[in-house]
């Protein structure tokens, strides 16, 4: 196998793996903002608009990456939401508590710095 497919076989599952898990978390966040739930307001801006915010770097940014879709630009939302979850939101928590959305953060820091590979519509 050549390099650069193993490369574009890698940055897919880069790419689909953890946006795929990060649906997850984001559709239950979709689920509150359709229901009207409360929410947190981690910086501010109100609890609605934390909200939305969240579902847009939780729920719509990971299916424009899964599909390779402005995925540069649409790994920078979602990073900026495991930014503010794990220092803002857990960030008096011990590690273990912050621990995944750290994880999530650097995948999507290193979504935005390699791109989404060949295998997606943006094919860069």
């Amino acid at each position: 196998m050549k390099n650069s497919l193993k490369s574009d076989i890698g940055l897919a599952l880069l790419r689909i793996v953890p946006s795929l898990l990060m649906l997850t978390h984001g559709y239950g966040k979709l689920q509150m903002l359709m229901n009207g739930d409360e929410f947190a307001d981690p910086i501010g801006i109100g609890a609605t608009p934390s909200l939305f915010l969240t579902v847009i770097g939780e729920f719509v940014c990971p299916i424009l990456i899964i599909i390779g879709f402005k995925t540069r630009w649409a790994a920078i939302p979602a990073a900026i939401t495991m930014f503010v979850a794990a220092f803002i939101v857990h960030g008096a928590d011990p590690i273990g508590k912050k621990e995944m959305a750290l994880l999530y953060l650097v995948f999507f820091v290193i979504i935005a710095i390699l791109g989404p590979g060949k295998y997606s519509i943006d094919k860069k």
